[in-house]
């Protein structure tokens, strides 16, 4: 298994765990009728959310920097004025 699928096994584990207990919290509020409850519950899920699609992100960044050509090469030079040159 590459480190693409352990990274995206990691990230489902994490996002559905945390995404459960969001759910969990939320529910007590309503049951409980308590505001701040609900608020930490809404918080924990679009904390999951957000979780599950940075881990996505960081999977998308690996494949495409690997599967991406290159190109040329360039180096800067600093002329004597101060501005950036670039030379191919």
């Amino acid at each position: 298994m590459n480190s693409r699928m352990k990274i995206l096994k990691a990230t489902k584990w994490a996002g559905s765990l945390t995404l459960l207990s969001g759910i969990m919290i939320f529910l007590y509020g309503i049951v409980s009728d308590f505001i701040p409850v609900i608020g930490i519950g809404v918080g924990t899920i679009v904390g999951a959310v957000m979780f599950f699609l940075m881990g996505m992100f960081f999977i998308a960044t690996e494949e495409m920097v690997e599967n991406t050509d290159k190109g040329i090469e360039f180096t800067p030079i600093k002329p004597r004025n101060g501005l950036y040159l670039v030379k191919r």
